[in-house]
């Protein structure tokens, strides 16, 4: 393996231009074979642990779906299984795919046809509707179409005035903006990020340009690029913003868009099952992650990440993070092994002595516990989809993929991941003194990620030759670019918001919750009329009340300037603080969106708040602390 004997059918093995001598301080990011070493010494120290590990676990297996299986899976995956006479609110569904782009409803019709297509072999009961009568369905009663085409021209999807959802109050872009302003910013900067535009829609326009061919992503991979996010008025949105039920549709969506990218770009995009296996119900190393939280938040009620990872990390870091070799170097295997089972022992019980722990054996630990989880940390439905974005042709569309991949993890995983990366970057932050760059780091710890406990140790061994180099510059990515991965694009968080908007619409047409809307209209009002105080007054135009329960000034009528931010609310609001509330720093409390198109929505302080209000004129807004 050192001698070169492995290949790589992709284009990260780099070599050096004009036959210069490799220069290696000259070159800390790039990936070429002299770089791999790293990667070999970590796998073989992983098979020496495993050798020396008689308590073998049952070995994961991934099942190969029958025909039509892997589709029908992916609509339940993304909210539409109800379309083939599954319980659930099929006008939900058509409010859903109301919402969707050109090329994400060409990704839903897709596989529509193919479970169809499945189900007719089968002779399914139920019956089966033709993909053209499920988007027809979406018809409104002028006889158009959610995206304003004719009912006759659903099936191309080719009308050129999808660009935009039209509908009373505020527009929202759903990422279809023509093909020119796409190029535009293509041109205008290789690094920003467009997140108001759809991906797999960007990836159209470029293809059919020749612009496309002027950013392919092969070539030269020894640099990355200084990816940044524009400015957004409205507000960056990051994981944890959303309330859960606007999370449950960025999760629709998010899989949808992400499998739309990967047809564009002709990279197939299967999800993996696993075959149950039997797992520990309790301990530390080899227990699933959500049995783990389990009988960690027992203890520390509210924890997101399990309590031994998190004490690894800190005993790490206690003893300084510019130790040479640090996460490279491994601790003695006997010694980690026999620390593994005496934490097995004592941690919960409080008895474990952690000052005879060694930083080497305690980052052996930390490695080990990722590893053993029954289940990979990146999960085993989209452990081949993270491994399979060095295929696609740019390092934009590279990043844009791992940023959905990143929203489709379970919470805990992703909680995981996420103080895993934070961790990282600190290690290599201290590069000059531990000699661990970003490249040493993404090589030893890719193995940890990509290659785990049980896969099929036959599958493991061929796909470590080829996947190398590849996992190494995914987990690369993920480092470098964790910042950026936690965003939820903007056109997705449109997309929630014209859902709520329409399904709103839906509902006020039904009767019986006219009804209901009107008596609870008819008992605020009566409310309100009793409460009212001179203060609360109607608001009038370009003006908000902005509620603060948890402050001494509970109220405040605020005038919307063109340079109004959510931290300038914020900051009016603590500044009338008063002894007899609790005390809060600033960094707890934060200004939220809440109601009217989304169902709550933590605000970043750069937020220009006439311009949300304008997206969102009916919210409320309410400061509170983060965790309330």
């Amino acid at each position: 393996r050192r001698s070169g004997q492995y290949t790589m059918n992709h284009e990260n093995s780099k070599k050096t231009p004009d036959g210069a001598p490799f220069d290696r301080s000259g070159s800390q990011d790039s990936l070429d074979e002299l770089s791999m070493d790293d990667y070999w010494k970590e796998l073989e120290n992983i098979h020496e642990t495993r050798g020396n590990n008689h308590e073998e676990q049952e070995a994961l297996v991934v099942k190969e779906p029958d025909e039509g299986e892997l589709e029908e899976e992916w609509l339940k995956e993304a909210g539409l299984s109800n379309l083939f006479g599954e319980t659930g609110d099929s006008l939900e569904s058509m409010v859903f795919l109301s919402t969707l782009t050109r090329t994400q409803k060409a990704a839903v019709e897709k596989r529509v046809e193919t479970v169809t297509q499945t189900m007719r072999k089968k002779n399914k009961q139920y019956q089966i509707p033709d993909v053209r009568d499920i988007f027809r369905l979406q018809s409104d009663s002028k006889g158009k179409v959610c995206d304003g085409s004719e009912p006759s021209a659903v099936r191309t999807f080719e009308n050129k005035n999808e660009t935009q959802v039209e509908a009373k109050g505020p527009k929202f872009s759903l990422g279809t903006d023509d093909q020119t302003s796409a190029l535009e910013d293509t041109r205008l900067s290789e690094t920003a990020i467009n997140l108001e535009i759809s991906f797999s829609e960007q990836a159209a326009n470029l293809k059919d340009s020749s612009v496309g061919k002027m950013c392919k992503g092969g070539g030269d991979d020894t640099l990355l690029p200084n990816f940044k996010l524009p400015k957004d008025k409205t507000g960056t949105t990051k994981i944890g913003d959303l309330a859960p039920q606007d999370m449950k549709k960025v999760y629709s969506l998010a899989l949808i868009e992400l499998t739309a990218l990967y047809d564009i770009l002709g990279t197939e995009f299967k999800q993996q099952k696993a075959a149950k296996i039997k797992t520990k119900d309790s301990g530390l190393f080899g227990v699933p992650l959500a049995v783990l939280l389990e009988q960690d938040q027992k203890k520390v009620p509210g924890t997101k990440t399990p309590l031994i990872f998190r004490k690894l990390i800190s005993q790490i870091e206690e003893a300084t993070l510019e130790t040479e070799g640090l996460l490279r170097i491994p601790g003695v295997a006997a010694r980690v092994k026999s620390l593994c089972q005496e934490l097995e022992a004592k941690f919960y019980e409080g008895t474990f002595n952690w000052e005879n722990v060694k930083q080497h054996d305690a980052a052996s630990l930390l490695k080990l516990f990722i590893r053993e989880l029954p289940q990979p940390l990146l999960t085993v439905e989209y452990l081949k989809a993270f491994q399979d974005v060095q295929n696609l042709p740019t390092k934009k569309q590279q990043l844009q993929a791992l940023n959905l991949l990143v929203l489709l993890l379970p919470e805990a995983n992703r909680d995981t991941l996420k103080v895993l990366l934070e961790f990282l970057q600190r290690v290599i932050d201290h590069r000059d003194k531990n000699k661990m760059t970003l490249k040493n780091v993404a090589m030893v710890m890719a193995p940890n990620l990509f290659t785990f406990h049980g896969f099929g140790s036959k599958s493991v061994e061929q796909s470590e030759f080829v996947m190398a180099a590849g996992t190494a510059n995914v987990m690369r990515f993920m480092i470098q670019y964790q910042k950026l991965l936690w965003t939820i694009p903007k056109f997705i968080v449109n997309q929630v918001r014209k859902q709520n908007t329409e399904s709103q619409k839906k509902e006020k047409k039904d009767k019986a919750m006219k009804k209901l809307l009107k008596k609870m209209a008819y008992d605020r009002e009566k409310h309100e009329k009793q409460d009212k105080t001179p203060n609360d007054a109607d608001v009038p135009q370009g003006v908000i009340r902005v509620q603060a329960p948890h402050l001494s000034k509970v109220s405040m009528a605020i005038q919307l300037t063109e340079e109004l931010k959510a931290a300038d609310i914020v900051a009016r609001f603590l500044s009338q603080k008063s002894g007899n509330v609790q005390t809060l720093n600033r960094e707890e409390v934060f200004l939220y969106e809440i109601g009217g198109n989304i169902g709550e929505r933590c605000l970043d302080d750069d937020t220009y708040m006439k311009d949300l209000y304008q997206l969102n004129p009916n919210a409320e807004w309410v400061v509170k602390p983060r965790n309330s």
